[in-house]
């Protein structure tokens, strides 16, 4: 079992009360010492200490473990690696930051993304793309999955009360249609593609009808319904999650509702434990899995993020997905791996690559200028077209983890990680501190040194 430690959470309990540690103490029946232990993360709580936790404060034990805070420590080791820090405090100065700071230590996690999203977006006003400095929705929803650790445990518990009988895989699209008929009284058409120009779905309210275009193939028509589903049948639960986002920008707002009701929906089309157990038989084969589960590919790998339940995790992976302009159109982060904000990823990066072999896995080792290791799989994916002069519509997906987990990825099998080597990247080219890079696409802010008139270099940024 996993050990849980819950120093800042227990602390912030206690001050909030006006308690010492030896009443504290007395309420939980421990000694003051372990109280102490507990605080500053030195022991690690047991179940006992968490109902007592309940009988005695009103605190519910899962709230406090899903407030865990190894995601803002990691968070927090990743902004310090920003050039901006001359120093960079160390392991166990972060952590006592935490334990004893812990408001402290949010408010510079929100100042440092405030500061980024400004710093990129100055640059990209410079470059002529104009608009305010704000963070964006997506830039919003991307803090809230990230600060929950890409797991969601009410959708999780609601998603595994939605089938009352198990159903085969064939008959999942006509079982969602029967449950919006019958449960809501909302019926489903598939409209043609000039009698819903533009648009994959649309859900008419006053005529209690969802239209689907027949440019979306089977599996999306499937999981356009179970995302209706979600909105509609558990709007209380997706209001109540919003409301404690701190997201208060109502396009934000609409944002999280969306990509909710898609974690929902994944959740309902393959269930945790099913999931994950066929995640580790296949060593995450993410097309068998695709088919096993009548899903696509990107929605297998969207599905692969979240399998961080306490107890029963499974290999945590970052997720990105760009377009043929090297845009990042997606992310989500399980990891310590930094996505870029705006701009594109790294042009070594093999996602960008993956469009010249379509539909073909292409494996990579990479490594981060703070030296942290990676194993990422690339590929193609295709989204819905239905433009005659538009038919190449492809996108690229990245799924990545720690090189300490790649013994758990089938893709790494053909691959030693102390023999292969790792090519170097960034996070994207404005803010990357690698002089003399081969595939640098503009000045690096971070990068100070003045350019050599006298010597051509790779780029001509770093003549």
């Amino acid at each position: 079992m996993q050990k849980t430690f819950i120093g800042p959470h227990l602390r912030r309990l206690r001050l909030e009360r006006g308690e010492t540690q030896g009443a504290m103490a007395k309420a939980l029946g421990i000694s003051p010492s372990y109280v102490n232990l507990l605080e500053n993360n030195e022991r690690s709580v047991s179940v006992q200490v968490l109902l007592r936790l309940f009988e005695a404060y009103g605190v519910d034990w899962r709230e406090i473990m899903e407030e865990d805070g190894a995601s803002q420590l990691a968070d927090l080791r990743v902004a310090l690696q920003d050039p901006i820090f001359d120093t960079r405090p160390d392991l166990p100065q972060l952590r006592a930051a935490l334990v004893h700071a812990p408001d402290l230590a949010s408010a510079f996690l929100r100042l440092h993304r405030a500061w980024a999203a400004a710093n990129d977006q100055l640059l990209a006003r410079a470059e002529g793309d104009g608009g305010a400095i704000s963070e964006s929705p997506e830039a919003a929803v991307h803090t809230v999955f990230r600060r929950n650790r890409n797991h969601f445990r009410d959708l999780e518990d609601a998603a595994e009360r939605f089938w009352t009988a198990p159903i085969d895989r064939d008959e999942v699209y006509g079982a969602l249609k029967a449950r919006l008929r019958d449960g809501l009284g909302i019926t489903v058409r598939l409209a043609r593609v000039e009698d819903l120009p533009g648009t994959l779905r649309q859900y008419d309210e006053a005529r209690r009808e969802i239209l689907l275009s027949e440019a979306l193939d089977h599996t999306n028509r499937t999981f356009q319904l179970a995302h209706m589903c979600g909105l509609l049948e558990q709007r209380a639960l997706l209001d109540g999650l919003i409301g404690r986002s701190g997201i208060s920008d109502p396009r934000g707002e609409a944002r999280l509702r969306v990509e909710l009701a898609n974690y929902f929906a994944a959740a309902v089309l393959m269930p945790y434990a099913a999931f994950l157990a066929e995640a580790r038989a296949t060593k995450y084969d993410l097309d068998h899995i695709a088919t096993r589960f009548g899903v696509s590919f990107e929605q297998a790998c969207h599905r692969a993020t979240t399998l961080q339940r306490e107890g029963a995790q499974g290999v945590p992976f970052f997720f990105l997905r760009i377009d043929k302009g090297g845009n990042v159109t997606k992310r989500f982060n399980a990891t310590d791996f930094h996505l870029a904000e705006y701009g594109g990823a790294c042009p070594r990066l093999d996602v960008h690559t993956s469009f010249r072999t379509p539909g073909k896995i292409v494996p990579q080792f990479v490594e981060m200028p703070d030296k942290s290791q990676y194993f990422v799989i690339s590929r193609t994916v295709d989204r819905p077209t239905w433009i005659r002069h538009a038919q190449d519509n492809r996108l690229a997906v990245a799924m990545g983890c720690t090189v300490d987990h790649s013994a758990e990825i089938g893709y790494a099998e053909a691959f030693s990680v102390t023999a292969t080597r790792m090519v170097p990247i960034g996070i994207n080219c404005r803010i990357c501190p690698r002089a003399n890079c081969d595939q640098r696409a503009h000045q690096a802010v971070v990068l100070t040194q003045p350019v050599d008139e006298k010597r051509r270099g790779a780029t001509r940024f770093d003549g």
